[in-house]
């Protein structure tokens, strides 16, 4: 017996894919609040790369927690967006761990709530150029 695919939600407002599961996040208070993630075009090409989305409600309450694969953005052209109440933080991490060292970089959006609906956040993702190999200096 076949699953049927599950629905794709996608934001009235820009058009962009809803990541599954990030609308409705907390009973009783209405998403007010569009995050847009945008991947740097030099960057879709990362084979490993993923953005975890984290939005805690309160400081001791993980909501809900996601992982978008960097591929996900060349997949969908419309791109892909988040919803969250007036409310929380947000917590966007950059993960490629495919480069040595590998790449790991976080940004926290602070949601006062006094934030007026149809507010719209972009979070720009832009990986670092390849690390240089790091060099010996230790004389043998």
């Amino acid at each position: 017996m076949t699953q049927p695919a599950p629905q794709q939600f996608k934001s009235a407002l820009s058009g962009r894919l809803v990541v599954p599961g990030w609308m409705n996040l907390v009973p009783g208070k209405a998403d007010g609040v569009e995050i847009q993630l945008d991947v740097a075009a030099a960057d879709l090409h990362r084979a490993q790369a993923s953005l975890l989305i984290e939005y805690w409600a309160t400081p001791d309450d993980l909501t809900l927690q996601s992982v978008l694969p960097v591929r996900a953005f060349s997949a969908a052209s419309e791109g892909w967006c988040a919803f969250v109440p007036p409310q929380g933080r947000v917590l966007v991490r950059a993960i490629d761990p495919q480069p040595n060292p590998p790449v790991l970089a976080s940004h926290w959006i602070n949601v006062d709530p006094a934030t007026p609906a149809g507010t719209t956040v972009n979070v720009a993702v832009s990986f670092p150029a390849a690390t240089p190999a790091i060099q010996n200096l230790l004389n043998r």
